[in-house]
C-alpha cells in the first residue's frame, strides 16, 4: 500500500534524506467495482452519463481535518502551506515532514496515508480522468469532463484528447502567477462495457456539445 511504499523509501539509505515528494492517485478496477486511492492533490473524476462524479479528495493544508493532524504532529499552516513551505498535506516522500518519532506514519505532519473511495461501475459510466494539479488549477471538474466528452463525441483518439487537454491548460508564458506553467500528467480511462469504441463516441456525440465554449480549443 501507500504507507508500505513510503516506509520502504524512508528506510532506503539512498532515499531517506530526500527532500522531494510526490502526489499519487491510483485506480484499481475489479468485478465492475472501482477503487480510487490518493495522497496529495492529484485528482480523479468520472463522467457518468455526462455528470461529474468526483473520485478523490484533494489533500490541502487548508482542510480542517488536515490542519488538526499537522498541528498535533508539531507542524503549522501558514499561507495555506505546511510549515509555510509545502502546498499539500499528504504525499509520498517529503521525509523532512515525517520526523516525529512519537507519531505513527499516518499521524505525521505530512502523511502517505491515502483516502480510498469505492464506486460501483454501471453502464452509464463513460470515462475517468486522472490528472495532477497542473490541470485542475486551470480548469474545473465540469470543464474537464465537458472538454473530454466533446472530443470523444468526434471520435478523437484518447491519447490525442489528453494531449489536447494539456495544450489547453498550458499558459503561453509565466506572467499569470504560474497558472498554466506547472507540470502536467493526464490519464484517460474509457469504459467500453464490452462494446466498440464507436459506441462511446456515439453516446457522447448524441448529447450534443456544439455550443460548448471548448469547441474552439
Amino acid at each position: 500500500g501507500f504507507l508500505d511504499a513510503d516506509q520502504a523509501m524512508l528506510h532506503d539509505d539512498s532515499l531517506k534524506d530526500e527532500l522531494a515528494g510526490t502526489t499519487a492517485v491510483v485506480i484499481i478496477i475489479k468485478d465492475n467495482v472501482l477503487y480510487c486511492g490518493n495522497v496529495g492533490d492529484s485528482r480523479a473524476v468520472a463522467s457518468v452519463n455526462g455528470s461529474v462524479n468526483v473520485l478523490s479528495l484533494d489533500h490541502k493544508p487548508s482542510n480542517e481535518i488536515e490542519i488538526k493532524r499537522i498541528q498535533a504532529a508539531g507542524g503549522w499552516v501558514e499561507y495555506n502551506r505546511v510549515n509555510g513551505n509545502l502546498a499539500l498535506s499528504r504525499a509520498l516522500g517529503d521525509f523532512v515532514f515525517k520526523k516525529n518519532e512519537k507519531k505513527k506514519a499516518e499521524e505525521q505532519i505530512v502523511t502517505a496515508f491515502p483516502d480510498v473511495e469505492v464506486r460501483k461501475i454501471t453502464y452509464d459510466w463513460e470515462f475517468v480522468i486522472m490528472a495532477c494539479d497542473g490541470i485542475w488549477d486551470v480548469m474545473t471538474n465540469e470543464e474537464v469532463v465537458e472538454f473530454v466528452r466533446m472530443r470523444l463525441g468526434t471520435g478523437m483518439d484518447p491519447e490525442d484528447i489528453c494531449e489536447d487537454l494539456m495544450t489547453r491548460c498550458l499558459a503561453p508564458d509565466c506572467q499569470m502567477g504560474g497558472l498554466g506553467c506547472d507540470n502536467m500528467t493526464v490519464v484517460l480511462i474509457c469504459f467500453l462495457h464490452g462494446k466498440p469504441y464507436e459506441e462511446l463516441v456515439s453516446k457522447c456525440n448524441a448529447t450534443g456539445n456544439g455550443d460548448s465554449p471548448f469547441a474552439k480549443y
